[in-house]
Order: C-alpha cells, then structure tokens, then sequence
C-alpha cells in the first residue's frame, strides 16, 4: 500500500519536472537571450518565470540556462517594479554552479545599480568591483572599462574624486562614444567636490542633450548663482526625461530659483514637484527592502566561510595532535625498545652467570625436561613456556634453549642426538618455520622473545 503512494508521488514529480518541460524551459531562455542581444527584453513575463522555476528545479542539471533565466527574470522584474523580487533572483543567480562570467557579470551590475538607487554607495561599489573583474576574466575590455566607470562615480558620489579619477586613468578609450561617458563621470566627481565650473565643462564635453549632462549643469549653475542658466537647463531636463529621479532635481531646482519668467507657476512646481518625492520616497523604501535582501545574503557568505575557517582550525588541531600522537608514539617505541634491549642484556648475563656450558647436564638437568624447562624459564625469561605456545615439540625447544645459548651446531647435535650436519640443519630450518623467522635469524628472534613481556 505504502509503495503505491510512493510511486504515484514519484511519478507526479517526474510529470512536473519532465524533461520536455526542461527542454521547454531552456527554450524560452534562449529565445530571452536572443532578444537580449537585439537589444530587447523578453515581454512574456508568463513563460519567463515558469521556466526561471522549472530550471530552479534542474539547475543541478542545467547550470547555466538557469543563471540565464534568473538574469532575464530580474530584469523584468526590475522593469514592473519589484526590486525585491528581482534582488532575490539576482542572488539565487550567484549562487549556481555556472561559469557563465558575462552573464553573472551583468547580473553583479544591476545588483550595483540597485544598490546605488537605495543611496547605498559602498555597497553598490562592491558590486561594481565584482562585475568589473568578471568582464575582465571574460575578456571583454570594453565593459571591463564601464565597470571601472561605474566604480568611479560611486566614488565619486561620496567626494572620493582623486580615487575616482585614478579609476578614470585606467581606462583605455576604445570607443568615441565611451569618451563622453568618462567625461559625465568626471562631471559628477567635480559636482561632488564643489568644483562648478569643471562640472560644467565637462558636463558640456559629456553631451549637452543628454538628461544626466543637463541636470549636472543645471546643478552647477544652480550653486554659482546662476538661476537662469539654472532654470534654463531644468526645464530642459524635464522636456527630454521622464526619470523620476532627474525630473525630481530638476523640478528642486525650479523650486529654488527665481522662475518668474517660467510659464509653470510656483504652486505648479511646488505640487509636481511633491508628486515625484512621493514615488521616489516609495521606490527608495522598496529597493532599501532589496538591499536589505543581498546584505542578508552576504552576511550569510562570511558564516560560511566562519564554518569553513573551523574546519580548517580543526583539521590543523587535528594534525597537530596526530604529530605529537606520533611523536609520543615513536618515543614509547624507543622507550620499548631500549626495555627490550635492557631485558636481552639481563637474560644474556642471567645466561652466563647461572648456566655452565662445561657441565650442561648439570646446569639444565638436561635428562629431565621438567627440571631443564624450570630453570630457563627462571634464568631465560620464560622462554620454554613461550615456545609451547606456539606448539613446539621438547626436541625443538631443546633446540632452541641451546640456541640462546650459542652452542654451535655439532655440540647441539651431539647433545641432543641428531645427525650432524644434515639432521641438525633440518631441524633448524624447520623450528625457524614454526617460529615465522629465518634459520640466520633463529638466535635474535628467540632472545627478542624471550625478552618479550
């Protein structure tokens, strides 16, 4: 019973993450990347994010159509208005095992423009950092350059502008276009750092039709004084952009100087004006909430990298144990040694003091066995008893004992009645065989067993 529930279980998960579901999911991101490269975004919102699910799912399988799919998904995300959403995505797309640097590249950028729209400089430039390096490792120069672009006007937002123009130094303009660009930057850094006049020089060098290029002289102007020109370049900015955040500081501007020869009324401005603070205050609070999200998420990175730098503490505690185990070990061994050695050394001179090798009979009572076994047990280290463990015959042991002793081979024999030299080796050779050593090292091995405790 219990196995049909489970197989129907395995079943609808295999029905809802199927492979032509993935095929159909990968379908999608791919037709999202070819707009993307035309310079489109995908509008189908509906099949976007089913496939950003489905390749949530086999993203084990399918590592880099899902790093797509959570690029393309923010953006629009980002598009309708829902930073936080779109912040998520963003990070579940650093979070895959793809190697896929120009888009993870541009995902790290947007997470910097999302930042830099919460006012979160610092955070934003991080971003950036990581974006530019990217490029760089996937050898696009040109949007490398546009990151260190980017990194130098959050630079040059919080007045850090001699670090922002080093950044500007780095950068080899390899595009007319990307000129104009550095010049904007240079503008915002002069801005920041209460240098006007150079803001507006080079706010005129960026472009004058271009909104950013207007509000900075607008702002300038605005500063020297200079309320018609001031004026003058709001509206301009106004007519040309509908960005909430430059039609805001442009309508500030027209608040704060003399708009006497404006058409718009002061009351007029003053309403509109309160209308965008509004929005801007609401998009602020929702992308301050993204915000929010990625540090969460980056705070959790250093966990991880707490755990890994415990393991490592731990791995390296464990070897430093181990060494001194080791070193313990190889000191007890040469403790054991040199007791071994010291137990030979009493057991030879036991040997020399308590055995007579002219009146062996009488030493050993060599006829009685029982009385031959007593005594070298009591003056060899109980060597007899030893050897009988490990099944040797009273021929063999004889044998043995006189072995301890350096007999040589023909008073061996001729003591206990063998051939000699026929019988006698092949009793040596076999004893040494029971023993697991060999005949030439017969006379140590029985001494270290002896010596043995």
């Amino acid at each position: 019973m219990h196995i049909g529930w489970v197989g129907l279980l395995l079943a609808a998960l295999l029905s809802s993450c199927s492979p032509r579901t993935l095929r159909e999911a990968q379908t999608v991101v791919l037709q999202a990347d070819s707009l993307w490269s035309a310079g489109q975004m995908c509008s189908d919102s509906v099949s976007l994010a089913q496939a950003y699910e489905t390749l949530d799912q086999w993203q084990w399988i399918s590592p880099d159509a899902y790093v797509h799919a959570c690029y393309h998904y923010g953006k629009l995300l980002r598009e309708k208005e829902d930073p936080v959403s779109a912040m998520q995505a963003f990070i579940n797309a650093t979070h895959t095992r793809s190697h896929d640097y120009q888009i993870l590249a541009r995902v790290y950028s947007n997470m910097g423009s999302m930042c830099h729209l919460a006012c979160e400089f610092p955070l934003s430039y991080d971003m950036y950092e990581r974006s530019a390096n990217l490029f760089l490792e996937n050898g696009d120069t040109l949007l490398y350059y546009y990151g260190l672009n980017n990194m130098a006007i959050e630079l040059a937002v919080t007045g850090k502008k001699d670090s922002a123009y080093m950044f500007l130094a780095e950068i080899v303009v390899v595009d007319p276009s990307f000129n104009k660009k550095i010049c904007e930057t240079k503008a915002i850094a002069s801005l920041y750092s209460q240098q006007y006049d150079s803001a507006i020089y080079y706010a005129k060098q960026s472009s004058e039709v271009e909104p950013t290029g207007l509000l900075i002289c607008a702002q300038a102007y605005s500063y020297l004084g200079n309320n018609d020109s001031a004026a003058y370049y709001a509206n301009e900015v106004l007519d040309r952009t509908a960005e909430l955040y430059n039609q805001n500081n442009a309508l500030y501007i027209l608040t704060n100087n003399d708009i006497s020869k404006d058409t718009k009324g002061v009351r007029e401005i003053a309403s509109e004006r309160a209308d965008t603070q509004k929005l801007i205050e609401i998009r602020r609070s929702k992308y301050a909430q993204a915000v929010q999200l990625l540090e969460q998420d980056l705070r959790r990175k250093p966990n991880l990298l707490w755990m890994y730098s415990a393991i490592a503490a731990f791995l390296i505690a464990g070897g430093v144990f181990y060494w001194r185990f080791r070193v313990r070990r190889q000191q007890m061994r040469a403790d054991v040694d040199q007791l071994v050695e010291r137990q030979v050394e009493a057991i030879v001179q036991s040997i020399k003091q308590h055995i007579d090798k002219n009146d062996l009979a009488h030493t050993l009572h060599w006829k009685n066995y029982s009385a031959m076994k007593a005594d070298a047990d009591l003056y060899m280290g109980g060597i007899v008893r030893k050897l009988e463990d490990k099944y040797l015959n009273e021929t063999e042991i004889r044998f043995c004992v006189l072995t301890m002793l350096e007999f040589p081979l023909s008073q061996i024999a001729e003591t206990i009645h063998y051939s000699y030299p026929s019988g006698i080796k092949t009793l040596k050779k076999r004893t040494s065989t029971k023993l697991g050593t060999t005949p030439p090292n017969l006379h140590d091995f029985l001494l270290a067993l002896a010596a043995k405790l």
